[in-house]
């Protein structure tokens, strides 16, 4: 097999540390650690890693800045993020900001080592990830690819504050606490904006704001 360049980004000592042992022996060789956002961007731009693993939370920053960031340095390689949390909001927001994929930190070695493969070499998605959300990366990559002239806002000013609610990955009853409505009447707003956007659900609604510069 090919030997792959790795850079880990992480705040926590414990997945460095984790990931290191995960490699350690094998192909896979990891090139440099980051432990902030800003550190990110500076030391993957300077190695020019394969594949960077990226965490969501930083001390300066999040994940999804990183990986803006980074994108619009022109980095080429692979950005796979690595989180505990498979919502599928996250997971849209990763994907409009350039991710390439995203895997969840329960992931065994064996599974880990077949997904850097597989981003390097272009391959399709292994079998588990499929069991888990290959299918909602294509049904996002899908609508990202969707080119969108001259884009508006047909939203009120409530829906808006849904939407912008609903990138940071809040739930429904969480949007309702925030904004001191009932939980209904946030399922009543998210499905005008679904209306509105014509879009399917609410990962999609995430990835339409991203990418129309719709959230700061």
């Amino acid at each position: 097999m090919r030997q792959i360049s790795l850079l880990v980004a992480d705040s926590q000592p414990v997945a460095r540390a984790g990931l290191f042992s995960f490699f350690s022996g094998t192909n896979i060789q990891i090139v440099d650690f980051a432990q902030t956002c800003e550190q990110t961007v500076n030391k993957t731009m300077s190695a020019g890693p394969d594949v960077l693993i990226l965490a969501l939370d930083f001390p300066d920053g999040s994940g999804f800045d990183a990986a803006q960031r980074l994108r619009a340095k022109r980095f080429r390689g692979k950005i796979l993020f690595f989180e505990s949390a498979g919502r599928r909001d996250y997971l849209a927001r990763a994907l409009a900001v350039g991710a390439d994929s995203y895997v969840l930190k329960t992931a065994t070695r064996a599974e880990l080592t077949e997904i850097l493969y597989g981003l390097v070499e272009q391959l399709d998605a292994p079998e588990h990830m499929k069991r888990d959300f290959s299918g909602e990366l294509r049904q996002v990559s899908t609508l990202m690819r969707k080119r969108r002239e001259d884009p508006t806002n047909p939203l009120s000013a409530r829906e808006a504050q849904v939407l912008r609610h609903v990138v940071l990955g809040l739930s429904n009853r969480e949007i309702g606490l925030a904004l001191k409505v009932s939980e209904d009447t946030v399922k009543d707003h998210m499905q005008n904006i679904l209306r509105k956007l014509d879009v399917r659900d609410r990962a999609q609604a995430a990835v339409w704001a991203v990418r129309n510069n719709f959230i700061p």
